[in-house]
């Protein structure tokens, strides 16, 4: 069974080696990790807000003292209210990442499982994400449905 925990401040350079794990096998894209130390104050500050509007659950890494196995991260957003969600609380998974050598033990379940708990709690009805084709099966078994998107985005 994974153990999950609140990820904290001194796990920030590891929470950045399990992202950078996910993005490249995303994104046939620069694979350069320079920009973890630009991205490293912040992401330590907002690992110590216990109680923002972002959040990240890890596993430990069995065999590796100070490693992570693991690591869902997301946010939530408020957005105008509707019919559907008057609250407009929305969640948003942007980073789950294992550890190659810890894969297939259920912890990016475990650590999923307990962001969607935290959006639950924080009043979240909606929580969105995008899959890799391999992360559908898992997604799927939690309860995601794929959604037509018409998302545009503009890089500034």
């Amino acid at each position: 069974m994974s153990h999950v925990r609140r990820a904290l401040p001194e796990d920030a350079e590891e929470v950045l080696r399990l992202r950078q794990v996910m993005i490249d096998a995303l994104f046939a894209t620069d694979r350069s990790a320079a920009w973890h130390g630009e991205s490293l104050p912040t992401l330590r500050a907002r690992l110590g807000e216990g109680d923002g509007d972002f959040a990240a659950f890890v596993v430990d890494h069995p065999e590796r003292p100070g490693a992570l196995a693991s690591l869902a991260a997301g946010t939530i957003d408020y957005r105008i209210g509707g019919a559907g969600d008057p609250r407009g609380l929305v969640g948003f998974v942007f980073s789950v990442a294992t550890d190659p050598g810890t894969r297939r033990l259920g912890h990016a379940r475990a650590c999923t499982t307990t962001l969607l708990e935290w959006f639950r709690e924080r009043g979240a009805r909606r929580v969105q994400l995008t899959a890799s084709p391999e992360a559908e099966p898992l997604y799927a078994s939690l309860g995601f449905r794929p959604k037509p998107n018409p998302l545009l985005e503009l890089a500034l």
